[in-house]
């Protein structure tokens, strides 16, 4: 079995009001074989779409390497725009080494509610990725599960939209189209993409994601 811990600490600024939550970055990120390409921090997978649609939204002109520049240009934009990263999976176990969620056993979770405590300003969580097993709000709900908070549907439409009270205040969560390359055909089937795409031959699932995220961030 392999062991895939989650490399990186949470990254929370003190003036965070939106919380990035997933799950775990690709095994590569744990034993330092990274690609080219790769940002060795939070979401720096080359194959993933995270950094690209903020890039896009926020025109940020993101370097994609092995930079500690890099890293930095994503560490500054967190800070001023009080976005922080607190990926709710700690390590798993896998029989086959992939980055899939679904292969992951054994899995211990952060204590996101804590995080929560510890950071009064945050009033939005943005998991990065649905209920499905193995998704960043299927284990906030397995989190909060014993817990007696009541999660509340706002909206069931995607994405979709909880809330519920936590540490004084009302902090909403919002399951957005997942950044990895897999849930493309999952907003291929999607109406709203494919009227989009029929009145536009150039769009595509990236087009897609910036659209839903730039709600949100």
């Amino acid at each position: 079995m392999f062991n895939h811990y989650h490399p990186f600490q949470p990254f929370i600024p003190d003036n965070t009001t939106k919380l990035i939550v997933g799950t775990l970055p690709p095994p590569r990120f744990c034993t330092g074989e990274l690609k080219e390409g790769d940002v060795n921090f939070c979401y720096g997978s080359i194959d993933g779409l995270l950094w690209p649609i903020l890039d896009k939204i926020f025109n940020l002109n993101l370097k994609f390497e092995t930079t500690e520049f890099a890293i930095k240009q994503r560490k500054d934009f967190l800070i001023s725009r009080g976005i922080g990263i607190c990926d709710i999976v700690g390590s798993g176990q896998r029989k086959k080494i992939d980055a899939s969620d679904i292969g992951m056993q054994d899995i211990e979770l952060r204590d996101l509610l804590g995080y929560l405590k510890q950071y009064p300003k945050v009033d939005t969580l943005l998991f990065t990725g649905g209920n499905s097993k193995n998704g960043p709000e299927y284990f906030f709900r397995k989190h909060i599960k014993n817990t007696g908070i009541d999660y509340k549907v706002v909206s069931n439409e995607a994405p979709r939209i909880h809330e519920f009270d936590y540490a004084g205040r009302t902090i909403r969560t919002v399951s957005l189209i997942s950044p990895s390359g897999s849930a493309n055909r999952s907003i291929g089937s999607l109406q709203l993409y494919k009227d989009s795409k029929a009145k536009n031959s150039q769009y595509n699932t990236i087009d897609y994601r910036v659209e839903q995220y730039r709600k949100f961030f």
